[in-house]
C-alpha cells in the first residue's frame, strides 16, 4: 500500500511514519506539499513528490491519502476536498498506540502519538487530533476539526464540524461546540458555544463571531 500524506512540515509525522512502518512494514509513504520549494526533496528522509496536483496520477487501488495541514479548519477542509476531486481516496494516518476499541470513526483523520479516545466516542472525517489530547467517554466529534496538544474534552461532550480547539483547553461534561467555532488555548468551557463563536478565557467568554465559511465539515458530497 502508498500513503501520500499532504503538508511537508511537522518532524512529527515523520517520527509517525517510522511508528507505523515497524507495525506495517507493506506500507510506503511519501510526502505531497503545495509548496514547490519542496518538490524533488527530502523531508527528513521521506520524499516530497509534488503537490496536489499529483493526486490524479497516483489514484489507484492500493494508493491513498491523509492530510496533514492543521493551519486551520477551512485550510485542512478546503485541501482534502482537492484531493477527493481529484480522485484520491483517503484512509486514516493514526499512531499505532492509540486505542480504538469501541470507537468509531470515519476516514481521512490524522491522530498523533498519545491520544486517548475513551468508550464509544465517534469521530467523523478529515479531523486532526493532536499529541496528548483526551475525548471522554461518549464524544461526538463531527467532520474537519482540530484539536490542538493537550485538550482535554469531558464525556457527553458533541464538538461541531469545523471546529478548532485550542492547545490546553478543557471542555466540561455535556456540552456543545457549535459548527466551525474556535476555543482558544487555555481555555476552560463551561457552557455550550453557538456555531462560528470565538471563545477565550477562563471561564470562556464569547469575544467574536466569525464569518460562516461552510454549512458544515463532510468533505464528501
Amino acid at each position: 500500500m502508498n500513503l501520500y500524506l499532504l503538508g511537508a512540515a511537522n518532524p512529527e509525522a515523520v517520527r509517525m511514519i517510522r511508528a507505523v512502518q515497524r507495525a506495517n512494514p507493506i506500507v510506503e509513504f511519501a510526502f505531497l506539499d503545495n509548496d514547490p520549494a519542496k518538490h524533488g526533496t527530502l523531508f527528513h528522509g521521506v520524499p516530497v513528490i509534488g503537490g496536489v496536483e499529483r493526486v490524479a496520477d497516483l489514484k489507484g487501488p492500493d494508493t491513498r491519502f491523509v492530510n496533514l495541514i492543521t493551519r486551520d479548519t477551512r485550510t485542512r477542509y478546503e485541501t482534502t476536498r482537492q484531493i477527493i476531486e481529484a480522485g484520491g481516496t483517503l484512509c486514516n494516518f493514526l499512531h499505532p498506540g492509540i486505542d480504538l476499541t469501541m470507537t468509531r470513526m470515519g476516514v481521512g483523520n490524522y491522530l498523533q502519538e498519545g491520544v486517548i479516545l475513551q468508550a464509544e466516542v465517534s469521530l467523523g472525517d478529515n479531523s486532526s487530533i493532536s499529541y496528548g489530547s483526551l475525548v471522554g467517554h461518549e464524544g461526538r466529534i463531527g467532520h474537519s476539526v482540530f484539536m490542538a496538544p493537550g485538550v482535554a474534552i469531558a464525556g457527553c461532550v458533541e464538538v461541531g464540524d469545523g471546529a478548532f480547539i485550542g492547545t490546553n483547553a478543557t471542555i466540561l461534561p455535556r456540552l456543545r461546540i457549535g459548527r466551525w467555532a474556535t476555543v482558544g488555548a487555555g481555555a476552560v468551557v463551561t457552557r455550550d458555544v453557538p456555531d462560528y463563536a470565538v471563545v477565550v478565557g477562563n471561564p470562556a467568554r464569547i469575544i467574536k463571531a466569525q464569518a460562516v465559511p461552510y454549512a458544515d465539515g463532510r468533505v464528501f458530497n
